[in-house]
């Protein structure tokens, strides 16, 4: 074992203050909204998980990746030598294999839900060794720690991943014996070395087999000159608790008004009051009785135009516009969508940028790990987050306009099948020469004779068998 200097105990008091932030934000996402318990009717209307929720689902729309030939300076898509567009396209298998073997779609949209809440995510890229596959997992942010070079935030020459395990998974994982029904888990590692210890314990150490890093630590959304970053539930706490106030209160208001009460005045006792259908009350001559009147006056409306104002503070600081949860109230054009849309649409594409780089770098190791461990070669490959279109498309026109912009040159079949959001563009390609290569071979073999003009026959192939227009 080579000599370090990491000493697990140091993680019971590191980021304490950002450990303590997750907590009180996922207790917030999971509808924890008022401080103190109350024998008083006290509504949750959770519209801060509905909005992280839907958030979400605008981000993660037509999530996928494509990989490319790296460019060469003066050459052409068609110059470039057949074992590289064989790279591409294992590349692109490899990619596809890890992404369905680890569910990665799932894993994916809960990651970001999580990350949105918390204010950071992470991925962890392995080899497993027992399985002969690449593992791709979320660990729990709340266990990840890390160390960055000075004040370059994106140097990161160590990070820790602390997480517990019962006596029988250490026993099954690690060989080891613990004397404790518990026991806590630390994986230090740093390009150059892993550490492992259980407890305070130093198990395991040695040269890091990957080469880099397996962690990929990312922000919510970036705080300026911060590593960690900022969670979506903080601007929502204080509309989502007043919206929350407001309705108990009307709705305590309402029950009031549907039970009344007796006002008695001059009425020494009243025991013999009572409120229902039907009731006689016999009170002294001077005396005066009535019901209260909870909504005289129009107070129900108070309260309903305050909760309207709470319901569009909601709206701007979470930047999901009523129509996000589909409140359109009459027909709108692409054009007048995006600008209803535009806060949410703006706020999506912030976490793109930040997630673009996540993806891309996640991608990069599954590819070094390819290399690694299965002899793969991806020399001279690119590959490149694609992300769908925020708001629904108009696919047929969509279609009609790839196909204008193909003909005239302005880009190629490949740009365009990203633009409809094909996840394999080159597979759809090769489909595409296949079922053209049948139908040219069919229109030769069967060929039938149909007059032109009378008199003047002419040879053509079927209308089901014939090719489509360029």
């Amino acid at each position: 074992m080579r000599e370090t200097s990491f000493n697990p105990a140091q993680l019971r008091t590191r980021d304490a203050d950002r450990i303590a932030r997750y907590l009180r934000h996922l207790d917030f996402y999971q509808g924890k909204h008022w401080p103190a318990e109350s024998r008083n009717r006290q509504l949750v209307f959770n519209y801060a998980r509905v909005s992280i929720d839907k958030l979400t689902s605008f981000l993660m729309q037509g999530f996928g990746f494509n990989c490319d030939p790296a460019p060469s300076p003066g050459a052409g898509p068609a110059d470039e030598p057949d074992d590289v567009l064989a790279g591409v396209r294992r590349a692109e298998q490899v990619l596809r294999l890890v992404y369905e073997q680890n569910n990665l779609a799932q894993l994916d949209y809960e990651t970001e839900i999580d990350t949105a809440v918390l204010g950071d995510g992470c991925y962890k890229v392995t080899w497993d060794r027992d399985e002969k596959r690449i593992r791709v997992t979320s660990p729990d942010v709340s266990g990840i720690f890390a160390w960055w070079l000075g004040d370059d935030l994106s140097r990161v020459w160590r990070v820790v991943s602390r997480y517990q395990l019962t006596g029988e998974e250490v026993r099954l994982l690690h060989g080891r014996a613990v004397g404790r029904k518990t026991a806590w888990i630390s994986e230090v590692w740093t390009a150059a070395g892993f550490d492992l210890f259980v407890d305070t314990e130093l198990v395991e150490s040695g040269p890091n087999p990957y080469g880099f890093i397996p962690f990929i630590i990312f922000p919510n959304v970036r705080e300026p000159k911060h590593f960690w970053g900022v969670s979506d539930i903080p601007v929502l706490v204080q509309p989502q608790q007043e919206l929350n106030r407001a309705f108990s209160q009307l709705s305590r208001i309402l029950e009031l008004s549907g039970n009344p009460i007796a006002v008695l005045e001059n009425v020494g006792s009243a025991e013999d009051i009572r409120v229902q259908p039907g009731a006689l009350w016999t009170i002294p001559e001077d005396a005066r009785a009535y019901l209260l009147d909870l909504l005289q006056g129009g107070g129900v409306r108070l309260h309903a135009d305050y909760i309207d104002h709470l319901y569009r503070a909601l709206h701007d600081v979470s930047e999901t516009p009523r129509a996000a949860w589909g409140g359109v109230e009459k027909e709108l054009s692409g054009a007048a969508l995006r600008i209803e849309m535009g806060s949410l649409i703006q706020k999506v594409i912030r976490k793109r940028l930040i997630r673009t780089d996540t993806y891309h770098r996640r991608n990069a190791m599954i590819l070094k790990l390819a290399e690694l461990y299965r002899g793969e070669s991806f020399a001279g490959v690119n590959h490149r987050v694609v992300w769908g279109h925020v708001l629904p498309q108009d696919v047929d026109r969509q279609a009609q306009t790839e196909q204008l912009l193909v003909q005239a040159g302005v880009h190629s079949r490949r740009t365009a099948m990203d633009g409809m959001n094909i996840q394999d563009p080159d597979g759809e390609f090769d489909r595409w020469l296949e079922e053209r290569r049948r139908i040219l071979e069919m229109n030769r073999e069967f060929r039938v004779q149909s007059p032109t003009r009378r008199g003047e026959p002419r040879e053509r192939a079927p209308a089901a068998e014939m090719e489509a227009p360029e």
